[in-house]
């Protein structure tokens, strides 16, 4: 792992955020960072030149389930020690860039508006260097999530079939509209017992926000449950590396062709 400077601009990316993928969910444990990096993964391995920024300023994890000791992280940036660029570095097991955030500094969730502000423009810049930006947001609508989604292309909604998953996924969904009317919100639901059953928990979802809020989220895809992803983020790997052909895998891979249609 090494730090990298920027790339030039590449002509293929959209301005203002627009091939910037926000990956958020309502809550905590609906496997959110987990689905983040191999998403990263499945791009970079299809040819996506992706960059995976871990925003969760408080609880930030992509480090720790990919096994890193990045040397420069989001805690430098906060400080005024790193530029965002210089923050970067490379996951050349994955083929992707990462920009890893500060575990267990919950001070990082508490920055001023003023200086998310100009974190969310310095992204915006970096974000032209790349053909895809993974936003691995924190879970919840807090201020700091709310602002990361404001100008990104895609915001996909992790949930599963708890109740509170989908009810905490619902009142992402209804914050987001409320900022952002023309958002392009999106819905995943992860560990379904079939992709049938997912596709039951996300109706129950799309209902309240059909009957509630007048719009409708579609379907990005259904991720069924795999023990396989435990173990992955047990060995501290990516799902990629270690078991590329498992029914987990296979369903990131149908959400990123849907996803690369529609760049």
């Amino acid at each position: 792992m090494k730090i990298k400077t920027a790339h030039a601009p590449n002509p293929s990316a959209r301005i203002q955020g627009r091939n910037m993928i926000a990956v958020a969910s309502g809550k905590g444990g609906v496997g959110k960072t987990w689905f983040a990096i191999t998403l990263a993964h499945t791009l970079a391995s299809k040819g996506t030149k992706t960059l995976l920024f871990d925003g969760d300023l408080g609880l930030a994890n992509v480090d720790i389930q990919l096994g890193l000791m990045p040397k420069h992280d989001m805690g430098g940036v906060i400080a005024g020690r790193l530029t965002l660029n210089q923050a970067v570095v490379s996951f050349s097991d994955g083929g992707f860039d990462i920009v890893a955030g500060r575990s267990g500094s919950g001070s990082l969730a508490n920055i001023p508006p003023s200086r998310l502000q100009i974190l969310g423009d310095d992204l915006n810049l970096l974000a032209t260097a790349y053909d895809k930006v993974i936003l691995d947001l924190g879970a919840g609508v807090e201020r700091t999530v709310r602002q990361f989604t404001h100008n990104v292309g895609t915001c996909v909604v992790v949930t599963t079939d708890e109740p509170t998953a989908l009810t905490d996924a619902y009142a992402f969904i209804k914050v987001t509209h409320l900022e952002r009317p023309d958002a392009n919100i999106q819905v995943v639901v992860n560990m379904a017992n079939s992709t049938r059953e997912g596709e039951r928990t996300y109706n129950t979802l799309h209902k309240a926000c059909e009957g509630f809020l007048k719009i409708s989220p579609p379907l990005l895809g259904v991720i069924r449950r795999d023990a396989k992803v435990r173990e992955t983020i047990r060995h501290q790997t990516s799902m990629l590396t270690r078991y590329p052909n498992s029914e987990a895998a296979q369903d990131v891979e149908a959400i990123t062709e849907k996803l690369k249609l529609q760049m």
